[in-house]
């Protein structure tokens, strides 16, 4: 696969179907490898809930083959390629556990590298590997899997993935809580967090964000929405998201939605739909302490414009700006610097990613940890070089 490549010292494009192509500082390369076409669900056994894929496998695909068996990828990955100008509902499942991509369910259920099982992959030195297994606390040394994922193609490039999936919930309800400010919005979805009800997923939407919804019950509200989702067994949804209601009550009555219309609403945070692409604005993901999320919001918003929404009770932050020639980079990273967390820019024009970090500054430490792992994985600094920072 990458013999030609190496044995020229050629730079390789890293990608699975392009969907988070823009994603990143611009690269130089002399070729594109691409896992598409290594597609296919190869092992899946429901009753232990366990599947196999090669890395090129849709996630349309997968999902599809679990709904039918009621099961689901329990960490909901978010489709990012809408919003950097990608297309939607490509992305493969090579690239979720390359990038990390986790939904709302991060906040109780874990990211996606937490249920990545095993890989199987070739380095940039063109040597085959394979790291976990079928089951989970099955590592002794380094655990690779969690090491390369995350890692945006510039380490390996997997070829097969193994995960667990867990089943889908009988009833989900979702509690909507209507006209609350950002920061009152984080505090009750924090609040909501620290109760005994399992709520498994929490996000904010300001009024001018809740507007973009497709969701028609919800526009027509006219406000912005706090959303606290609980599911579940049928009978132990209806008591917890009644005893929420009663816990929360100092908040105002929420408005609550069934199943399907909670479905709907859930899909659309996974596919970013209030952040569509647009080339007059910049996006940026956000992650901090929750109840810092609306100090982080409101140090930006001094500086420029902003639209936001809220994920993870907070601790996870959409933010939208204006275009300008460094995307508000100066802006953000003074807001993250001073309340904590970090920032990757998501959708910016190519000129703007290859003056501006887009991914978090590392710390000299972590810094020397990332430069070890490149040059054990990657020694020649072939695979998607400097994506992710100049010098690596």
């Amino acid at each position: 696969m990458l013999e030609p490549y190496i044995a020229k010292d050629q730079p390789i494009e890293v990608m699975g179907s392009g969907s988070k192509r823009s994603i990143g500082r611009p690269m130089q390369t002399a070729a594109t490898i691409s896992t598409a076409s290594m597609h296919g669900i190869w092992m899946y056994e429901p009753n232990e809930l366990v599947m196999s894929a090669h890395a090129g496998t849709p996630v349309a695909q997968i999902e599809a083959e679990l709904s039918a068996q009621n099961q689901m990828l329990a960490f909901e990955p978010i489709d990012m390629g809408p919003a950097s100008g990608g297309r939607r509902g490509t992305q493969t499942i090579g690239s979720v556990f390359a990038c990390n991509s986790s939904g709302s369910r991060r906040v109780t259920i874990g990211a996606a590298r937490d249920h990545l099982l095993g890989i199987e992959g070739v380095t940039g030195g063109s040597e085959l590997f394979r790291a976990g297994g079928r089951v989970m606390k099955n590592v002794t040394g380094y655990d690779l899997c969690r090491g390369l994922s995350g890692s945006w193609g510039t380490l390996a490039v997997l070829t097969e993935v193994t995960f667990k999936v867990l089943p889908v919930p009988e009833k989900t309800a979702t509690l909507i809580y209507l006209g609350l400010p950002d920061d009152i919005g984080v505090e009750v979805m924090c609040a909501a967090m620290r109760l005994p009800y399992e709520v498994s997923g929490t996000v904010h939407l300001p009024q001018s964000m809740a507007a973009r919804l497709q969701h028609s019950v919800l526009v027509e509200q006219g406000q912005s929405i706090t959303a606290l989702r609980i599911e579940n067994f049928a009978k132990s949804v209806e008591y917890r998201t009644n005893a929420l209601r009663k816990a929360l009550k100092v908040y105002g009555e929420p408005i609550v939605i069934g199943s399907t219309s909670s479905q709907e609403f859930w899909s659309e945070m996974r596919q970013l739909s209030v952040m569509p692409y647009n080339e007059g604005t910049c996006l940026w993901r956000v992650s901090t302490a929750p109840l810092n999320g609306p100090k982080v919001v409101a140090a930006i918003r001094r500086h420029m414009p902003v639209e936001v929404f809220y994920d993870w009770s907070g601790g996870l932050i959409w933010v939208e700006v204006p275009a300008s020639a460094d995307a508000g980079a100066s802006d953000v990273r003074r807001a993250v610097a001073v309340h904590g967390g970090h920032a990757t820019l998501i959708r910016a024009d190519a000129s703007v990613r290859s003056s501006v970090e887009v991914f978090q500054p590392q710390s000299p430490l972590a810094e020397r940890l990332m430069r070890g792992l490149k040059t054990t994985f990657d020694p020649m600094r072939l695979l998607n070089p400097g994506r992710m920072y100049a010098n690596l």
